[in-house]
């Protein structure tokens, strides 16, 4: 129950300010998400507080791999699929 903030990570910090569990910290390359004190604000809020401040598409993911701000997400415009 963790969720993983990846290289799309701009680093600019919005995410570890609003983490209610500081579970959020700078990395070597990007901000790193501590699985022991990440609970997806779970007990607190009814959205990750990461996911709700991050202004960058995939830069978070959940458990499964999956981006909390799909590609489109923020912009409102989804990306054209291949038919």
């Amino acid at each position: 129950m963790a969720f993983e903030i990846v290289a799309a990570c701009v680093s600019c910090t919005a995410c570890e300010m609003v983490c209610p569990n500081q579970a959020i910290s700078a990395g070597e390359l990007h901000f790193e998400i501590d699985p022991g004190l990440c609970t997806e604000c779970a007990e607190s809020y009814p959205d990750p507080q990461c996911a709700s401040i991050c202004p960058i598409e995939g830069a978070i993911l959940d458990e499964l791999g999956d981006p909390l701000n799909p590609p489109g997400s923020l912009i409102g415009i989804l990306p054209q699929v291949a038919a």
